[in-house]
């Protein structure tokens, strides 16, 4: 199957979540059903950014490969090539993960 590549339009962006721990601090192993929607992920396309009343383009505050937290229930969820990935806005996106 032929890899679809994503160009998101204006201030969107496209996220792969990063899945949530299996196991708690405790040691105890989590059910699927137990597991919290993930809410970190990886950027891998960003838009080319917002179109202002002057014309021009705001830029956006995440690069492709950035880390960042989004809100629990935002973001629209589609599947591409097999792998479940977010397309949202970029006021969606809480924080940006510094290491």
């Amino acid at each position: 199957m032929k890899d679809i590549k994503l160009r998101p339009l204006d201030d969107r962006v496209v996220v792969e979540p990063v899945e949530a721990e299996e196991m708690t601090a405790g040691g105890i192993v989590l059910p699927d059903t137990a597991k919290e929607k993930p809410q970190r992920g990886i950027v891998l396309a960003v838009g080319p950014g917002k179109l202002l009343d002057s014309g021009e383009r705001g830029e956006l505050s995440v690069a492709v490969g950035d880390e960042v937290i989004y809100g629990k229930y935002s973001a629209t969820d589609i599947e591409v090539d097999g792998r479940e990935i977010k397309i949202l806005r970029e006021t969606e996106i809480l924080a940006k993960v510094i290491k």
